[in-house]
Order: structure tokens, then C-alpha cells, then sequence
């Protein structure tokens, strides 16, 4: 595997986002108790319909036009939709009092939407950020060297000092420094579970998880109670790459989940740093790996905070006196875009623009320097 910073075709790709609001909420929760309906499936039918309402009165003729869906599926699930009322089912999921999120609702981050398995539903327990600050991953072994918990405390304060938002999972060693390390800075930090929201695991990061409650969130796609198990970890793995714009590895052996975590958001079209370590130190050939296939090294803060186009003490960067472009598009989404960075779905809700008038508006821009693409579909104004 080799590492780019040119976007992914999945990156490339601009789609609108289907039916949102109250009515098409249940229909994610019952369309994931269909078997054979994953997230990569449940993603297709919703593009393919416009509307998980409207998919599930399809009927099997008109299921079997989505990529994925052949004869035999498409008559079990004509088959199991009887016994399934969505009403009810989010009566079940909202009983035990704990938030959740799917991606019919407008607080569900917008980076998530974008991957080929986007969770059909998010457990939250805690106070979810501005989905539009830069969240960043920070990742890593379970058992780190001084070196890698003096710079993974380093770079988890700067960034959050810049405004960004740590990512992690909450596990020993990196996550929990990560999480920690930005916690004291008065950060906001994001804590992804491969267990129920409910679930402390490790158990000796309770006081952690107490204090992410308070100053963050966690979340997690397992229903509340779930106990930990191995299969869960890489898929909170797709999360935590999938919530980012960059994944930071700060130590990692060769055989790790940071690692697994570093290919996703490589394959996201997501930028990927790795801490350069002593070859002798097995905790840094993970990471010393990740940089000859092309990662970005982590060659100190100020370096770091340049490379991901922030400011110290800023996320925002600054702007040009430019009156901007004279056409009415561009300048309306110039206008909109201000000091801020936003996302593509945010500028196509702040324009109504429809997805293909804005996106060649966007293209234009770029190529007339007016505009950056960031990674994640965020743009800015160019400097």
C-alpha cells in the first residue's frame, strides 16, 4: 500500500445526500435489521431511492436495480419487511433513553456520509462539536516509549490549541494520552468505542471517560450494554479515520490497529502523519513503515500545524482583501464561505444550489484561485 495526497475516487465523488428528517429516521433503524443489509448496501439504497421510505415499499423488481442487491436478497427482504415496523423499532432504540443519531439527522457528521459504510446509527452520550471544526485522529500503540507520550502530548495540546478536535478510542497508551493531553488544553475531544456507549473499557480509564462526558463525546455504533469483542475494533477503526480530515500515527509495531486505521483514511482520501522513530524501537517500524510508503512525517508542531493549514491558536486561516469573483455563483458561495471552512453539503444547504451547478462552481474557483478544497470535501477561501 502506498500513501497520496491526491483525493481517492471515493473523494472525488460529490453526492447528494438523500431524504432527511423525522420521517426517514426509523426506516435506518429498521432497514439495518434486515440480514444481508450492511452499511455499504444500506448507503446504496438510500442513494438509489432518494429515500429509505421510499426503498422499503419497493418491491423486489425495483430492489434488484441497486448495485449489490441480486434475486435472492431482494425476495428476503420483500419477505422479512412485514415483521418489521419502523415506528416501532425506534420506539425500542429510543426506550433506554440513550441519544443517537442516524444520517436522516442534521447533527450526524458530514465527513461520515462520505465513506462507502457510513453507520446507520450513532450511539452519543456527551455534547457533540461543531461537526465543522477540523477533527483530527491521533492513534497508536497500546504500550508507547517516553518518546511517544512526550510528543503525543505535544501535538494532542497544540491541536487542540488550534481549534481542532482530537479524535481517538479511548484505548491504553496513545488514544488515552491523546484524549487526556487535549482534555488539558481545553480541547474537545471525540472518544470512538468498539463496545456500547455505556461500557468503559479499559476499565482504569473511567475517570477518562468521565471527563470526555463533560468536556466531549463518545460514540459508538454497537447498541448500549454491548461488551467488547474483537471483531468490533476494526470497524470502530472505519470511524475513527471516516470522522477526520488527517489520521496521526504516533508510535505503532508493525502489526497494530493504528495501522489498520492510517489505510482507511488513505483509502478515504484522508491525509495520514506518522511519527518518525528509532529503527531499533519496535513501537516506531509501524510508523517508520507508514512514512516510506508515503505518509507525511511529523517533523515537529509548528511543521505539523502548516502541513494540515492551520494557524496556532486558529483554525481559521487567514483571509485576502480580495472583493472575490465577479460571477453571481462564485460570489455567492465566496460570500458564504467568509473566514470559515465548510463542508460541501453545508454549502450546498447555505446555497441550494443543486449538486451539479455547485459542483463545477466549486471546480471554477479552484482552478481560478479563488478557492482551496481541503481534505474531507471542506473548502476555503484561498489565502
Amino acid at each position: 500500500m502506498s500513501f497520496s495526497s491526491s483525493p481517492s475516487p471515493l473523494a472525488l465523488k460529490r453526492e447528494p445526500w438523500p431524504s432527511r428528517g423525522e420521517r426517514e429516521r426509523p426506516y435506518w433503524l429498521a432497514w439495518a435489521r434486515i440480514r444481508g443489509i450492511g452499511p455499504h448496501r444500506l448507503k446504496r439504497l438510500a442513494e438509489f431511492f432518494g429515500s429509505l421510505e421510499r426503498a422499503w415499499q419497493a418491491d423486489a423488481l425495483a430492489l434488484q436495480q441497486v448495485e449489490g442487491i441480486g434475486p435472492t436478497l431482494a425476495e428476503a427482504i420483500v419477505s422479512a419487511r412485514p415483521a418489521l415496523d419502523p415506528g416501532e423499532i425506534l420506539e425500542q432504540t429510543q426506550k433506554p433513553g440513550i441519544p443517537f443519531l442516524t444520517p436522516a439527522d442534521p447533527g450526524y457528521p458530514p465527513l461520515l456520509w462520505e465513506l462507502p459504510d457510513p453507520p446507520p446509527i450513532l450511539y452519543v452520550l456527551g455534547e457533540c462539536p461543531d461537526w465543522q471544526q477540523p477533527a483530527i485522529a491521533v492513534v497508536g500503540t497500546r504500550a508507547p516509549t517516553a518518546y511517544g507520550r512526550q510528543w503525543t502530548q505535544k501535538v494532542s495540546a497544540a491541536l487542540a490549541q488550534a481549534g481542532c478536535v482530537v479524535v481517538s478510542g479511548l484505548a491504553t497508551g496513545i488514544d488515552g494520552i491523546a484524549h487526556q493531553a487535549c482534555l488539558e488544553a481545553g480541547g474537545k475531544t471525540v472518544a470512538v468505542l468498539g463496545t456500547g456507549v455505556d461500557q468503559v473499557y479499559p476499565a482504569h480509564h473511567r475517570p477518562l471517560y468521565q471527563r470526555i462526558l463533560e468536556q466531549g463525546v463518545v460514540l459508538s455504533e454497537y447498541p448500549p450494554g454491548t461488551p467488547p469483542a474483537k471483531e468490533h475494533f476494526p470497524q470502530r477503526n472505519r470511524i475513527i479515520a471516516g470522522l477526520c480530515r488527517a489520521t496521526l500515527v504516533m508510535e505503532a509495531p508493525e502489526r497494530s490497529g493504528a495501522l489498520i486505521t492510517a489505510q482507511l483514511a488513505n483509502h478515504y482520501g484522508r491525509e495520514v502523519y506518522a511519527l518518525p522513530g528509532n529503527i531499533d524501537t519496535a513501537a516506531a517500524r509501524g510508523c517508520l513503515q507508514l512514512i516510506r510508503n508515503g505518509a507525511g512525517m511529523i517533523l515537529g508542531i509548528e511543521d505539523l500545524l502548516k502541513e494540515l493549514g492551520l494557524v496556532p491558536g486558529s483554525s481559521l486561516p487567514e483571509q485576502p482583501a480580495s472583493p472575490g469573483p465577479s460571477d453571481p455563483q462564485q460570489q455567492l458561495l465566496w460570500q458564504i464561505l467568509g473566514n470559515e471552512v465548510l463542508s460541501l453539503d453545508a454549502l450546498a444547504q447555505a446555497t441550494q444550489m443543486d449538486m451539479a451547478t455547485l459542483s463545477s462552481t466549486l471546480l471554477l474557483m479552484e482552478l481560478e484561485g479563488w478557492l482551496v478544497q481541503l481534505p474531507g470535501m471542506r473548502y476555503r477561501r484561498a489565502r
